[in-house]
């Protein structure tokens, strides 16, 4: 597992770097010393041949600070007012820090309905590769000053993970305040010790990450494993390190074995099936039984509807919606070639009866194996 944990990062051609407001903030405001070195290191990694991607946390505590308040407002157009303020200062300081090594730098505001939209998705992809193709770091954050539930990505660990698949990234490293993930909360029991690998996201690790909260920011340690459960299930995997550590990715990516490892099992998802699979939100759910679980996850099939047991939601064609085995594990998500009302009249029936039921069959699958994407840990890929 170290050999290819070192393999990893020597033969990784393109990084995406999360760096959280617990790294880039401080009592009095941004935290300029974490900024310039951390701009320093990614200068570093570009010069070494290395494509860097940032997506930088810090707008909102920075404004808070700015605007002279004491905690992040409740009220959605203060903190949209508030992010707008620390937005502009956030990357007035990256600018300076990386023109400091003949770098430039593009900022970039997204939210979740831009990556929702599969054009736009792929316009934002053109976009990002074209500043790497230039050598201009993209510093990425998500829109506060637009955001509303609906279109919000919660917090930067997920849109971390969302560019990670976006770009097909080689390896994503999240920096917080802290060296990685812990057996329980470090900063408040002595006795805590650091995870240096997981190898696979089970139920112990999302409670012991449950218990560690992020100070600043809307994520703590729970977000960054959501963040790494998706990018290790689509094949790349994640790194949690300590930011605030000098010459942090540096260090990384000179083999030293720092932080904690999230290794990834699988061949990586193809981008496609990434959007379908973590970037869509799904419209509903489709119960499958034992017979379709196995087809899919072990033979590559398609959905038929004789395995369909139960459907919840209401969809149209099209839709993303999740499917799940008989003891209710998320194995996946797909986009359906009918809608909820008439997947209910044909499940469990053969697709030869479709016809006769709806009055017209214009597919013999419920969802087709090119437009479903996989996510269980637990098949044969």
């Amino acid at each position: 597992m170290k050999n290819n944990r070192k393999s990893i990062f020597n033969n990784a051609k393109r990084l995406v770097v999360k760096v959280g407001s617990n790294v880039l903030t401080e009592d009095d405001g941004l935290n300029l010393k974490a900024i310039r070195s951390i701009s320093r290191q990614i200068c570093r990694l570009i010069d070494s041949g290395l494509e860097v991607i940032l997506i930088s946390s810090g707008a909102m505590a920075s404004g808070v600070k700015k605007v002279g308040l004491d905690k992040r407002p409740d009220e959605i157009p203060k903190r949209q007012a508030v992010a707008a303020v620390g937005q502009a200062g956030l990357i007035m300081e990256y600018e300076k820090a990386f023109a400091r090594y003949h770098k430039k730098v593009a900022q970039i505001l997204l939210t979740g309905d831009d990556l929702n939209n599969r054009r736009r998705y792929l316009n934002a992809r053109n976009t990002i590769c074209m500043l790497l193709s230039w050598q201009i770091v993209p510093i990425i954050n998500e829109n506060d000053t637009v955001m509303i539930e609906e279109i919000q990505f919660g917090d930067n660990d997920n849109l971390a993970a969302m560019i990670t698949l976006l770009m097909d990234a080689d390896i994503l490293v999240s920096l917080t305040d802290i060296d990685g993930l812990y057996t329980k909360n470090p900063r408040k029991y002595p006795d805590a010790e650091l995870i240096p690998l997981v190898s696979s996201i089970r139920e112990s690790i999302v409670k012991v990450a449950g218990d560690i909260p992020g100070p600043l920011g809307t994520g703590g340690m729970l977000s960054k494993i959501n963040a790494a459960r998706k990018v290790t299930a689509s094949g790349i995997p994640m790194v949690i390190a300590n930011g605030g550590k000098p010459d942090i990715l540096i260090k990384l990516f000179s083999g030293k074995e720092i932080g904690t490892f999230f290794v990834s099992k699988k061949k990586k998802l193809k981008s496609r099936k990434c959007w379908i699979a973590f970037t869509l939100k799904p419209k509903g759910v489709i119960r499958i039984d034992d017979g379709a679980s196995a087809a899919i996850l072990n033979r590559g099939k398609s959905l038929l509807p004789s395995g369909i047991v139960d459907v919840e939601g209401k969809f149209n064609v099209g839709a993303p919606v999740e499917f799940k085995n008989s003891d209710n594990e998320t194995l996946g998500t797909g986009l359906v070639n009918y809608s909820s009302s008439d997947i209910r009249k044909i499940m469990g029936l053969k697709s030869s009866r479709i016809k006769k039921i709806l009055g017209h069959k214009p597919y013999d699958d419920v969802i087709h194996r090119d437009n479903l994407a996989i996510t269980s840990e637990y098949h044969n890929s």
